[in-house]
């Protein structure tokens, strides 16, 4: 793996406090770096239980980052159904899922050639 800049190295470790926070599961870290023409340089993958603990992993995450670093995603979307919500923070995105949305997408597979990192959270 590329050692994330220090500015993304930052950023992945609050987005993974907001998860790790409202007990967001199944965490990976996609690196993207080593694939040409890719649409960032990080995928950040997890899955809530239902659309209120979608809310709750989106709400957590964007309150820790806005807090801790005074940073704003450039985009949000999916917030309409809370299945699949993706959070754009332009070098970062973030990807949160509810299950069989993860499992129908598969986005780690899609993306074969990017390494893959799991993230043991606390439980």
């Amino acid at each position: 793996m590329v050692k994330p800049k220090a500015a993304e190295s930052e950023l992945i470790s609050k987005i993974i406090f907001g998860i790790e926070d409202v007990k967001g599961i199944d965490l990976n870290i996609m690196d993207l770096t080593g694939i040409a023409n890719t649409v960032c340089r990080y995928f950040i993958i997890c899955t809530g239980t239902s659309n209120t603990h979608v809310t709750a992993i989106v709400n957590s995450i964007r309150k820790n980052v806005s807090k801790q670093l005074k940073e704003k995603p450039f985009s949000i979307e999916g917030n309409e159904n809370q299945e699949w919500v993706l959070i754009d923070y332009v070098d970062v995105v973030v990807h949160i899922f509810q299950r069989e949305i993860r499992e129908y997408y598969d986005i780690e597979n899609l993306w074969g050639d990017a390494k893959i990192i799991n993230v043991e959270l606390n439980a």
